[in-house]
């Protein structure tokens, strides 16, 4: 999936070195994953996961779903440990009686049906796989996975390093974001307190985070995904045989993402009916979806009367030669955490339009400098900045400089410390992940002053 570099860069090669004379000379990490479906979470899980194996570390992927579509992109090196299901009230019952203190605070998403999470009867299986296999660190993503990674970190009774993800704004964009809030939060609060590292994909990521579940901002170190990988300008070189993205064909508004509400595809697809007003053009989306899903945007392309200037081409491996070829790419979501598909058009060359939406877009355009940012489905606004964009194009060197300041060399190097027993000191309020390497303690939750 990755092609790894001729040699690992100094602060990876050193963190592994470093633990020559350690009772494990080579660290054992592990990795938890929902499923293999072609998300963010996955993605990102898979680069750092061959990234760290080609640098020297045994790496387990533990997933509670195998299928998907990344299985057929498992990193060589990588053990696939797929984690058995027990009885989910069985499960929900082991859950509570790993933190009976904390039965107050992890009662509501454990044994709540709505929303319930849905990885919770996979629980002893995971504990069990700690248990046996004492990896040196786990690393889980996303809330419930969270929660559910320090239980079984408790019910297993090891010494293993704890590092929880947030990948999303939490408190914003989602229909049921006022649930999360008031079910969540709490055990969230009280599993992130607990974890020897949180580590976020932004900064805007971070702050929601720690105001949201009220813990100190001081404790979540922000990294930026490693979007852009050793083998993207081959990736990016592939060619592409699309009548619509012909040399002398209209200029192609591109959007990638699921087909889902947090896209907002609508509002694009609303944008996109004004532009051809103005000039004419093709909108083209890459992403799975529902049938159902691809039903009604195609029925509201032909209720806008643009449905032959649309095209859904659903989930592509390899969505950079559409970019490359674009003559705009657009991310019009309602809510983000980092969106790498942003930061690959920057790094294409390909000019951008993006919402102002929370969080991540902000901080790879710095407040609009590299591409327009507009309100959260406003279509009109979205549209005059298609257009305006489409009139006079950025430099594609500047756009290409900006995508390397978010280098896949720091991004690792920022994981590797923090999954290895180091920790990340932020310098500044810079963009990018610009720090330097320290060892502090881990923080229990008695000794914690939460703000």
């Amino acid at each position: 999936m990755v092609n790894a570099l001729a040699a690992p860069a100094p602060a990876v090669r050193s963190l592994l070195l470093d633990r020559v004379h350690s009772p494990r000379p080579v660290p054992r990490l592990a990795f938890l994953l929902s499923d293999l479906n072609g998300g963010g979470v996955q993605r990102m899980v898979m680069i750092v996961a061959d990234a760290l194996t080609r640098r020297g570390a045994e790496v387990d992927l533990l997933v509670c779903d195998p299928r998907g579509h990344l299985k057929a992109d498992l990193p060589r090196g990588v053990r696939l440990v797929p984690l058995a299901r027990s009885n989910p009230l069985v499960a929900r019952a082991i859950a509570l009686g790993a933190d009976v203190s904390g039965i107050a605070d992890l009662a509501r998403p454990i044994l709540t049906p709505k929303h319930a999470s849905a990885t919770i009867g996979h629980l002893p299986a995971l504990a069990s796989y700690l248990g046996s296999a004492r990896p040196d660190c786990l690393f889980a993503a996303t809330p419930f996975m969270n929660i559910e990674a320090y239980l079984a970190r408790r019910l297993a009774g090891v010494p293993l390093r704890l590092v929880l993800s947030e990948r999303s704004h939490f408190s914003g964009g989602k229909a049921r974001k006022e649930w999360r809030q008031r079910n969540l939060s709490a055990a969230m609060r009280r599993a992130y307190l607990q974890a020897d590292a949180i580590l976020a994909v932004s900064h805007g990521v971070a702050e929601d985070l720690a105001r949201a579940i009220r813990i100190p901002r001081s404790l979540i170190t922000t990294v930026h995904n490693p979007t852009i990988t050793p083998d993207f300008a081959v990736r990016a070189a592939e060619g592409l045989d699309h009548p619509w993205f012909a040399p002398d064909a209209p200029p192609v508004v591109l959007g990638v993402g699921r087909v889902a509400y947090q896209k907002d595809f609508g509002t694009l697809l609303r944008a996109f009916t004004r532009l051809l007003r103005q000039r004419p053009a093709r909108l083209v989306i890459a992403g799975k979806g529902s049938e159902r899903q691809l039903s009604r945007f195609y029925a509201m392309a032909s209720g806008l009367g643009v449905r032959e200037h649309v095209e859904l081409l659903g989930h592509v491996r390899n969505p950079l030669p559409y970019m490359t070829r674009a003559a705009v790419f657009v991310l019009s979501s309602r809510f983000e955490g980092f969106p790498n598909v942003l930061l690959e058009a920057l790094a294409c060359g390909t000019p951008v339009v993006s919402t102002n939406c929370p969080s991540g877009p902000h901080e790879i355009l710095a407040g609009g400098a590299y591409g327009p940012l507009v309100p959260v489905a406003d279509d009109a606004a979205l549209a005059h900045a298609i257009n305006e964009t489409l009139d006079r194009p950025p430099d594609p060197a500047i756009l290409k400089a900006r995508a390397a300041v978010f280098d896949y060399e720091s991004a690792i190097a920022g994981y590797a410390a923090l999954l290895l027993g180091d920790v990340l000191e932020e310098r500044g309020t810079s963009t990018h992940s610009d720090v330097r390497l320290r060892s502090v303690p881990a923080l229990a939750a008695d000794e914690v002053a939460v703000s």
